[in-house]
């Protein structure tokens, strides 16, 4: 902690011949959960809690260079005593520099944020009090229309003296990218091509890659916004019997703005899953379902993150229909959401199998959720947010997740973001 302070103050000491920028966020947000995440059993309680996301941010910039820190501090009150002696909750979020070696052509390295296009792929996942960053280094070009990054990252748990086996969870071990965007009058076009690397179940030095390969293109006028995209999974998973991948992603919305303060929009969201009843040798070998790697998953199928927002659902895939009805003016806005669930692969019928020995699918509707959300920004330092969600399972839903479809499966919350700055120069 010393440390940071340390170099802080060795910022703030070059702001007079430079542009230094020092900012902050305070972020308490009450959540409310009785079926967040899964459907609740009849036992459940509701869960209710204050968390908190604390940063101090720091943006420096001087001819050919630009750095950036963020410092963060994530909590949930009361998890320290009043007298607490250590600060273990403290980390480091962002620390990055970018150099410019030519004309249009940058180097970045350190630990960054990773967002490109809707956040389905690369996403920095700002819900989450965490948030997401990656340790890599990023090579960027960049001229009026076409944009150009390629990255390149490699992981370890610490200094070693004879391996590289690599053991922290939901990581990559090794991780290669390149995301081209080109803008043509009225259309955006995006190009990304992942090789993403995890460590090898079978031997220390071994590495596993599978690809994500794909395109994400908009259409976008006064009143209208188009955006069509599609990747495709391939490669092999991490299994002990390394499976081949192969499974897609299709999506589809379009979005309408009646006038200044008012936007409708209708979208469909396809992720392929494993089929449940298909159990030849042919099919079982092969991964099918589609994993979205290292996106925002809050911002995608339902905001309480029954699909994978860090939460599994029996890899059976998702078919998700929704609209969407968004209200704002000036300072305040109003957002509706209902979505409908489908599974995008058979899930088995358990209790039929156990009665009659017979492997029968379910039906694949897995539910409704319905997200509504509000919002005040009375000046761009301080910003009120509240929302409403609930699930109506279905007794697939039950099958994959758990729990119970008649019990009253909501979340709520209430946030206030503070973003004071504190240095502008």
């Amino acid at each position: 902690m010393k440390n940071i302070i340390l170099v802080l103050f060795a910022l703030l000491s070059l702001q007079a011949h430079s542009q230094f920028q020092l900012n902050g966020e305070l972020r308490p947000r009450l959540e409310n959960r009785h079926g967040y995440q899964t459907l609740a059993d009849s036992l459940d309680n509701s869960a209710t809690f204050i968390s908190q996301r604390t940063r101090l941010s720091a943006f420096y910039q001087k001819d050919q260079l630009k750095t950036g820190i963020s410092i963060q501090d994530v909590r949930t009150w009361g998890s320290q005593s009043q007298l607490n002696a250590t600060d273990g909750l403290l980390s480091i979020h962002e620390a990055w520099f970018e150099y410019k070696l030519i004309k249009n052509l940058s180097l970045k390295a350190g630990r960054q944020e990773l967002v490109y296009n809707d956040h389905r792929i690369f996403g920095n996942t700002d819900w989450g009090n965490q948030g997401r960053s990656h340790d890599l280094m990023l090579v960027k070009f960049n001229d009026s229309t076409w944009t150009v990054h390629t990255g390149f990252a490699f992981n370890q748990d610490k200094e070693q003296l004879n391996t590289t086996r690599y053991t922290v969870t939901n990581s990559y071990k090794a991780m290669q990218f390149l995301w081209i965007n080109k803008k043509i009058n009225k259309i955006d076009a995006s190009l990304l091509f992942v090789n993403n690397g995890i460590q090898s179940p079978l031997t220390k030095a071994g590495i596993r890659y599978n690809q994500v390969t794909g395109v994400h293109l908009e259409y976008n006028t006064n009143q209208n916004n188009l955006v069509i995209k599609g990747y495709y999974q391939s490669g092999h998973d991490g299994s002990i019997n390394r499976k081949n991948i192969s499974a897609f992603l299709g999506g589809l919305e379009y979005n309408y703005k009646t006038n200044k303060n008012i936007s409708l929009a209708i979208g469909f969201e396809h992720l392929c899953g494993q089929s449940q009843t298909d159990t030849s040798k042919s099919y079982t070998n092969m991964v099918h379902y589609f994993t979205p790697l290292y996106g925002t998953g809050h911002k995608f199928n339902g905001y309480m993150d029954y699909f994978y927002a860090g939460n599994s659902h029996g890899n059976v895939g998702l078919r998700d229909f929704y609209l969407r009805f968004k209200f704002q003016r000036e300072k305040f806005f109003i957002f509706i959401e209902p979505h409908y669930f489908m599974s995008a692969a058979n899930v088995l019928d358990n209790k039929y199998l156990i009665e009659t020995g017979q492997v029968r699918s379910m039906e694949k509707n897995l539910g409704t959720e319905i997200d509504l959300s509000i919002g005040y920004s009375p000046s761009k330092l301080i910003s009120f947010k509240a929302g409403y969600s609930q699930m109506f399972g279905t007794s697939t839903l039950e099958t994959i997740k758990g729990g119970d479809k008649d019990e009253i499966n909501n979340w709520a919350y209430f946030m206030i973001t503070v973003k004071p700055e504190f240095i502008v120069k």
